[in-house]
């Protein structure tokens, strides 16, 4: 059996984390765990709540180092909660609020508990290659939330992978502040196992607001790697604010236009480095979206056709993955996307993509969000129209359609423009299945 130990062999003295102002090292983070290891009652599952993404390392590596699988759902809303549970039944509830976030679910309070010191000097649990150690779900945008199991040395694999390429592009390991979710997998991987497993130094803080976000940054010694999405970029671009210095920033969860790449390059003097991946297979994939067309697979990873369908192999998959996207593939490790499989229309016997779509609408000046929609047809229509959700305090339908005319087919532009006030997007930038069909349900129920 092949056995790793639960954390890498780093200096003990060196900065690990920031949190509430205050500087840990990596000495004490080890204490932590192994406290709180130490303390945790029999359970096969636990659900990490916590807020601060500090707190949430100590209490996944905790549960890791007792062989606790860590469920991580990809929404905090009571319903989806309730739904987990009732799927995972005997969770613990592990958090850092004084008052446990999930109604009726037996909870503890981890943050309160002192490091014992004399564990830093303590060995290290050796975890089994192939243990289970976190459940996470997908982000809900093109359908119901489904599970994946994740073990320990697959995911140790694939941080490795990626921090050689994400390292490199910095040219040294990185202060990480993220802004994205810690519960699903880009920011699991990108904000939470990249500084633990590779080297890097953690921000505590999961920022929202573009002003937090400079916070955040000029609270961490450079160099400095931002992880962010596509929409939450654009966010903080628009802001045009101060920033420290970046050395690198991560993109993903959405397709990164090349002209906001082109955009953040110029603005912030960093590069952006793009990632492809998906719950299910993790990071698989990453390039310099302003600077190139291709994709790049991280090491020890291979994409291959079988059957007409893609699958990502390696061994830091289980069993081969199969890619839902339409790629055009140059070798085993170097691909363009076309698009994913679930993003293609037709309409009136003309292909495009709601990435296409999407992206068009959001550039028009005046924009600040928007969104195509495929509502199922009208009776006696012969082929879908489709309509529009957009957030635009300044233009009217027609300067909407008017810009979207200079990009697209005319069987393209909608039927329907529906204005908002905002769109409810989660910690990703993404709108779930869900809602989409609850707007249309709301704004285009038994129009024409």
């Amino acid at each position: 059996m092949n056995l790793i130990p639960l954390l890498p062999d780093t200096d003990p003295t060196a900065a690990f984390a920031y949190v509430n102002e205050q500087e840990i090292d990596r000495a004490t983070f080890r204490a932590q765990v192994l406290t709180l290891a130490a303390a945790l009652p029999a359970r096969e599952r636990v659900l990490n709540m916590c807020a601060d993404r500090y707190w949430f390392a100590v209490t996944l590596f905790a549960a890791i180092a007792r062989k606790m699988v860590t469920v991580l759902p990809n929404s905090a809303a009571p319903e989806h909660i309730a739904a987990v549970a009732a799927e995972q039944p005997g969770l613990l509830v592990l958090g850092d609020q004084a008052e446990c976030p999930v109604a009726d679910l037996p909870y503890m309070q981890i943050n309160t508990l002192p490091p014992r010191m004399e564990l830093a000097q303590a060995e290290l649990p050796l975890i089994p290659f192939d243990q289970r150690v976190a459940c996470l779900y997908t982000s809900g945008s093109t359908g119901t939330p489904m599970p994946h199991f994740k073990t320990f040395g697959r995911l140790r694999l694939a941080i490795l992978a990626g921090a050689e390429r994400v390292w490199g592009a910095a040219g040294q390991a990185c202060s990480v502040v993220g802004t994205v979710p810690i519960r699903h997998m880009y920011g699991l991987e990108s904000s939470v196992l990249l500084p633990i497993m590779a080297g890097g130094r953690m921000s505590g803080r999961i920022p929202f607001f573009p002003a937090d976000i400079a916070s955040a940054l000029e609270r961490m010694p450079a160099p400095r790697l931002l992880v962010i999405t596509p929409f939450h970029l654009r966010k903080l671009l628009d802001a045009d604010i101060r920033l420290p210095e970046i050395a690198v920033i991560l993109s993903a969860t959405a397709p990164l236009s090349a002209e906001l790449a082109a955009q953040t390059r110029q603005q912030l003097g960093c590069p952006v480095l793009e990632i492809y991946g998906s719950t299910e297979t993790g990071q698989v994939a990453t390039r310099e979206t302003d600077v190139e067309t291709t994709w790049q697979t991280l090491q020890g990873i291979a994409l291959e056709m079988r059957d007409d369908e893609l699958w990502a192999v390696g061994e830091v998959y289980e069993t081969p993955q199969m890619l839902n996207d339409t790629v055009e593939l140059f070798s085993p490790q170097r691909f363009r996307l076309v698009d994913r499989k679930a993003n293609m229309i037709n309409v009136a016997g003309k292909r495009s993509s709601l990435s296409f779509l999407n992206n068009t609408l959001t550039s028009l000046p005046g924009v600040v969000d928007g969104m195509f929609c495929v509502p199922e047809r009208g009776s006696g229509e012969e082929v879908e129209r489709l309509a529009v959700f957009v957030v635009a305090p300044t233009l009217d339908r027609a300067a909407i359609l008017a810009g979207l005319r200079q990009h697209l087919d005319s069987v393209f532009l909608p039927r329907h423009v529906v204005f908002v006030d905002s769109l409810p997007r989660d910690g990703n930038g993404k709108i779930l299945a869900r809602t989409v069909q609850a707007l249309i349900a709301s704004h285009l129920s038994g129009r024409d």
